[in-house]
């Protein structure tokens, strides 16, 4: 049977309030419905799942733990989701944290490592938001976007626009449908998600 280590990064969007004791636990996000659809739809390979995704991280603070949480696990797929916070913060507490270059360098940082430390397949997610409660900072992730396209090109072996595919989407537009804040996904933006991860998994696995 064919076994497969497949890594979840990235921040609370990846975290969902997950067991931080168990790194198997998937939390109450798109982790969750991505690992089991997964299973099901591939019952003939053994996957082990593992989720290390911490809440309110930015690209510097992932890359900071990469060794530890990514490399030296030597997962055979690695999945990314990583960015919304070094732009959201700025709103937040109205500090620069990281600029849009130290994003890029940040990110790329992190994938290059990830090419040259380890045998992994990337998969990479574009960073979003919905609808008018995070309106304030829609230009900054619209930067943002076109960071992480021009990384997803260079590096993934699977890119999945989440940020594009969630606009056009028939749900798109109705109140609280996929997140209450605009960032942070409910269960139907959850399961929008991970079913959107799956069939970017296809050609991975």
């Amino acid at each position: 049977m064919k076994k497969i280590r497949l890594l979840f990064q990235g921040d609370s969007i990846t975290d969902a309030g997950r067991d931080r004791e168990d790194m198997h636990n998937m939390g109450e996000g798109y982790p969750k419905y991505a690992s089991e659809m997964l299973r099901a739809a591939y019952p003939d390979v053994e996957f082990e799942f593992i989720n290390l995704g911490i809440s309110g991280n930015r690209t510097d603070e992932l890359f900071d733990r990469l060794t530890f949480e990514c490399i030296n696990l030597k997962p055979d797929i690695v999945s990314i989701l990583i960015g919304i916070n070094d732009v959201w913060h700025r709103y937040n507490w109205g500090l620069v944290m990281t600029t849009d270059e130290q994003i890029k360098l940040n990110y790329t940082c992190i994938l290059e490592r990830i090419k040259n430390e380890t045998n992994a397949k990337i998969l990479m997610l574009q960073p979003y938001t919905e609808g008018e409660k995070q309106a304030m900072m829609r230009g900054d992730v619209e930067k943002l976007k076109t960071i992480v396209d021009e990384l997803g090109e260079k590096y993934a072996d699977a890119y999945v626009k989440l940020d594009d595919l969630m606009h056009a989407d028939e749900n798109y537009g109705k109140p609280d449908y996929f997140t209450p804040d605009g960032v942070h996904p409910n269960e139907n933006g959850a399961k929008f998600i991970a079913e959107l991860y799956v069939k970017a998994m296809k050609d991975l696995i």
